[in-house]
């Protein structure tokens, strides 16, 4: 019978040759990953009230990415709880300060196809660009996992996202996700399984579909899946991991699945205005805007592609008079990368001020946004007060329209400058 990614994945991790969407299943986890905020702070007393034992260390990675760099008491405590619980644990696999979870994970090859993931943090499902099904969990589940190594799920319906055409230079991902957010809303996954598929998807490197994936959270869904292929192939084998055969990770021909159709082609970049992802729309709606502050950080939107982008708008330009730009790197490993490409040289030089290699102020960590009125923001959420402050207007976009917004000092077209002779200074 024709199965979906979605009920494929699904079966192997219930130990079933096929599964129904509506099915209520137990799944056996091949990884358990949390952070900081979620993970030994919350988990630990649970632990030990049980005087229970992790089920296995060696599925379990923990990255610390929320409270880093410390910068008052109480940070330095939760911090210090993860460490300490890590060492005591002897877990194998933990990232102290290296950028933030999901980009970590996926860098060190953790996720991989065919497997079933779990997170503690909302925007797990960034693993479903792997293949892997991959959704968030609250500390509670958490808790049932690390100690039976297993979880129950409804097997989900399959929402499938295509995308026919190319998209223009200057148009990615992030702009790929707002459309959806915005024309289908912030339920309109309906915490089923969304996958994207389509000759734009195909076209888009890796760490762009981690995107894709990443943002499925703010679609509604529970995952959020793009089949592997040759380009899953090659990122995993940079990270020092061989996949073997990947044709059986495919939906079939002929699944039940319910489709929606977007043109690449004809997609111009997109801004979220306040305080919705959902409030989406072409960015000529909005270039009317000054902005105080551009930002590019965040899993969405400052890993190494995301900083290519933002260098090629910004290479030969500055930064307009009155805004900031700030760069925080998704990774170290992002960021040495841009090193050596000169792409954080050419972000110094148009005055980027930049940041530490973790979730910062996308989580409202840190004051960095404490003055600014009007943001444009290259990460996931503009819900108010999500930032920091309660009397910030946050507006969502790509790191090109980021990039694009703090050279011009309002929100701008970042079709416009790639088109003007600076841009290929």
């Amino acid at each position: 019978m024709a199965a979906t990614l979605a009920s494929k994945l699904i079966a192997r991790a219930c130990g079933r040759a096929a599964v129904t969407p509506g099915e209520i299943v137990t799944c056996r986890v091949d990884l358990a990953m949390f952070h900081d905020s979620s993970g030994p702070r919350r988990l630990q007393p649970m632990l030990e009230q049980l005087g229970a034992r992790l089920w296995d260390p060696d599925k379990v990675v923990l990255v610390m990415d929320h409270y880093v760099p410390e910068r008052d008491d109480e940070s330095r405590r939760i911090v210090r709880i993860a460490r300490d619980w890590a060492r005591e644990q002897a877990l194998p696999h933990v990232y102290d300060s290296q950028g933030i979870c999901h980009v970590v994970v996926a860098q060190h090859g953790h996720v991989r196809p065919g497997m079933f993931c779990v997170g503690g943090d909302s925007h797990s499902p960034t693993g479903g660009a792997f293949g892997a099904y991959m959704f968030g969990i609250g500390s509670t589940e958490m808790l049932g996992v690390v100690v039976t190594g297993e979880i129950w799920l409804q097997v989900p319906r399959t929402r499938l996202m295509h995308w026919s055409g190319r998209l223009a230079p200057g148009v990615g991902a992030k702009d790929m996700m707002l459309h959806m957010i915005g024309r289908l809303g912030m339920n309109g996954g309906q915490y089923q399984a969304v996958e994207y598929a389509g000759e734009a998807v195909r076209a888009l490197a890796m760490q762009e579909r981690m995107t894709l994936s990443n943002m499925a959270a703010e679609l509604g869904a529970q995952a959020g899946l793009v089949a592997p292929d040759e380009v899953t192939r090659a990122y995993l084998r940079d990270a020092g991991v061989e996949v073997g055969e990947l044709s059986h990770w495919q939906t079939d021909p002929g699944a039940a699945v319910e489709r929606m159709d977007f043109d690449a082609a004809a997609l111009a970049p997109q801004v979220a205005a306040p305080h919705s992802p959902a409030n989406a729309g072409d960015v000529g709606r909005f270039t009317d805007r000054a902005v105080d502050v551009a930002y590019i950080g965040a899993c969405t939107g400052a890993k190494l592609d995301d900083l290519r982008m933002a260098a090629t708008v910004l290479r030969g330009r500055r930064v307009a008079a009155g805004t900031r730009l700030i760069v925080a790197p998704a990774s170290r490993l992002d960021q040495d990368r841009a090193e050596r490409e000169g792409l954080m040289q050419v972000l110094r030089d148009a005055g980027a001020q930049v940041g530490a290699t973790a979730c910062g102020a996308c989580a409202g960590y840190g004051d960095t946004l404490a003055d600014a009125r009007t943001v444009i923001s290259s990460t996931a959420r503009n819900f108010r007060g999500r930032m920091g402050s309660t009397a910030t207007d946050v507006y969502l976009a790509s790191p090109a329209t980021v990039a694009a917004s703090a050279v011009a000092g309002r929100i701008c077209d970042p079709r416009d400058l790639l088109r003007a002779p600076e841009a290929a200074a």
